[in-house]
């Protein structure tokens, strides 16, 4: 490629050199003989270069110092100008959608039906509370709510009142009955494992309580109504999660918590 406004050396240099060692063959065949006709040929060529002038010799040097120059132009032409990167294709981070991903296909908690998957001392607290609650006696109920560090939760909030008495204050008939009712239906419902924190495991009944109510079948919401009302249910759907009682055991049979709200 030419350059605007400069001699195209490239196809220059070529005709010049050959012209000049043509006068320079002539010259030695024919010492004395009148060479003007060889050295117009030379000049009949454009004389933009400089140092045509300076004799024989420094033609063939300067024709080989031009190819290199035009060699070196054209290097200089294809390629990039200084400075100039090529700028890199941004990576587009798929993490937040990824993660998102995750959530929706993240599977649904695992509802045991059959109490045997239990381990033993989770099994048999469960069955000594049914009991107590059966029985219409609250009073029951204490030796299984564990003292102090150990003791079951019964308020989110906490509570300063004897176990018994506050769990008759949560009932309406203050004899502690209404609760014991709910108490029975909700462990005859199925459970759910649960694992918040790694490694603390904790059964708690119903398993509504960690079930999606969107992904609950006619046969398993004829179970939920069985604890609580429709209106109750529409309550839950606003918040966006199970919010009536629930009851929770550890796998070595401690009675973690009895607790409503969140």
């Amino acid at each position: 490629m030419t350059r605007k406004g400069s001699v195209d050396r490239a196809r220059f240099v070529p005709r010049f050199a050959g012209l000049s060692l043509l006068a320079l063959a002539w010259t030695a065949a024919f010492p004395g003989n009148d060479v003007s006709w060889a050295s117009g040929l030379a000049d009949a060529e454009p004389r933009s270069l400089s140092d045509a002038s300076q004799g024989p010799g420094s033609l063939l040097l300067l024709a080989q110092d031009t190819t290199n120059e035009a060699s070196e132009d054209g290097a200089q032409e294809s390629a990039p100008e200084a400075g100039t990167e090529e700028t890199p294709e941004p990576q587009t981070d798929n993490a937040g959608e990824s993660a998102g991903e995750d959530d929706l296909e993240r599977p649904l908690p695992q509802i045991i039906t059959d109490l045997e998957e239990i381990p033993f001392p989770a099994r048999k607290m469960r069955q000594l509370i049914l009991e107590a609650a059966r029985s219409g006696d609250v009073e029951k109920l204490r030796p299984y709510l564990g003292y102090g560090d150990d003791v079951t939760m019964l308020s989110l909030g906490g509570h300063e009142e004897d176990p018994i008495e506050f769990l008759k204050s949560l009932s309406g008939d203050h004899k502690g009955h209404e609760i014991l009712a709910i108490m029975t239906e909700i462990l005859e419902a199925p459970p759910v494992k649960t694992e918040t924190v790694p490694g603390d495991v904790v059964y708690v009944w119903p398993y509504f309580y960690a079930y999606p109510f969107d992904k609950l079948t006619p046969e398993q919401r004829v179970d939920m109504y069985r604890i609580i009302t429709h209106g109750d249910y529409e309550e839950m759907i606003q918040f966006g999660s199970y919010i009536f009682y629930r009851l929770g055991i550890t796998p070595e049979g401690r009675w973690r918590f009895f607790v409503a709200g969140d």
